[in-house]
């Protein structure tokens, strides 16, 4: 099994029993899983911020894991913002369609990376790729993300802080899903605008 199948199906228990070894080095663990994910999709983001909030409690496991995605949005974009611009001519003419998500993204600024930034769905690696590689200032990107990241988070983190009461109550999984739901099909229909 290769190292991408084995970080693909770790589940919220892996990462919970890790942050649990590692609880020695206080919030760190809370805050390095989710700032990785940007920079390995592979990884289970769902998972991880469940994780948090099961080791960490609601609160705090949402701010570790807020902090965290946040960072590592900004790294991503602050890596494509100083090194990928002379890539950017070259993905233009390799992926056509993305000449129009650049400059969608350039002209309507915050309002899509707030949007795309709210759904645990959309590829949030290639939004923070795309923005850096774009214009869009950057205290844009900071407000738009942390915004649309703290939604996000805070979703997955209330529906996920408490499995064991979750589970004897079967209507809020039922709500939970049909909200997930509800995100994902609203996300797909953004994506299919402006991914095409």
């Amino acid at each position: 099994m290769s190292w991408k199948e084995t970080i693909s199906r770790l589940s919220w228990q892996d990462i919970e029993h890790w942050l649990k070894q590692y609880e020695a080095l206080g919030p760190l663990p809370g805050i390095i899983g989710p700032m990785i994910e940007a920079f390995i999709p592979a990884l289970p983001l769902v998972a991880i911020l469940i994780a948090n909030v099961n080791a960490y409690g609601l609160g705090e496991g949402f701010l570790l894991s807020w902090i965290g995605v946040v960072a590592g949005a900004l790294c991503v974009f602050l890596i494509f913002r100083k090194f990928g611009a002379r890539f950017r001519g070259w993905i233009e003419r390799k992926y056509p369609a993305s000449r129009k998500f650049i400059h969608w993204l350039e002209t309507h600024g915050f309002t899509p990376i707030f949007l795309l930034a709210c759904f645990p769905f959309t590829p949030s690696s290639l939004v923070n790729i795309v923005a850096g590689l774009s214009k869009v200032p950057l205290h844009t990107f900071i407000v738009a993300t942390i915004l649309g990241k703290g939604v996000m988070i805070f979703l997955v983190s209330f529906a996920g802080h408490d499995l064991a009461n979750l589970l004897r109550q079967p209507w809020k999984i039922a709500l939970i899903v049909a909200v997930f739901v509800i995100m994902w099909l609203f996300g797909k229909k953004v994506e299919s605008k402006y991914f095409k």
